[in-house]
């Protein structure tokens, strides 16, 4: 995984697609440029832009973030956890390489992200016997992080 892609990064990708750079794609970029591996989602995302004195509706925020995630751009990754509301992030691998994975306590609901992929060899396994490519896949693992195990085990 890269390690942070900068707003004129950001930028020069979207300028790279059919869609224009503007000003409300740009405030909802920097409010994922400033929270680095924070999933957010669309209200909090705009509840950051409401206390920046931006002037950017809710339903702006929505379009925004599924156009930024959508496969023509992909700068966004959206993301569901179970609770449902999706979440974004920010893309930070390369086309066609595998996203991180991510474990959700269902305690706290904190969400710790991991990248290490063990799936290669079931991925080799599947396009063997069932001609199947894969391309991308999502691993969700709930259960109890370490603080909750700690506080439930005293």
């Amino acid at each position: 995984m890269s390690a942070t892609y900068s707003l004129d990064n950001l930028k020069q990708k979207l300028q790279n697609s059919p869609y224009k750079f503007t000003h409300q794609r740009k405030v909802v970029l920097e409010v994922f440029v400033d929270n680095p591996g924070v999933h957010l989602s669309a209200e909090e995302v705009h509840d950051i832009l409401k206390q920046k004195a931006a002037d950017i509706g809710l339903a702006t925020v929505y379009r925004a973030l599924e156009l930024l995630c959508s496969k023509e751009i992909g700068i966004l990754q959206k993301i569901d956890f179970g609770d449902g509301c999706s979440r974004y992030e920010l893309n930070l691998t390369e086309p066609n390489s595998h996203q991180h994975h991510h474990m959700i306590c269902t305690n706290c609901k904190k969400v710790i992200e991991f990248s290490e992929d063990m799936l290669d060899d079931l991925e080799a396994d599947i396009m063997k016997k069932c001609g199947f490519k894969v391309t991308d896949h999502q691993v969700k693992f709930f259960g109890l992080c370490e603080e909750c195990r700690k506080e439930i085990a005293n």
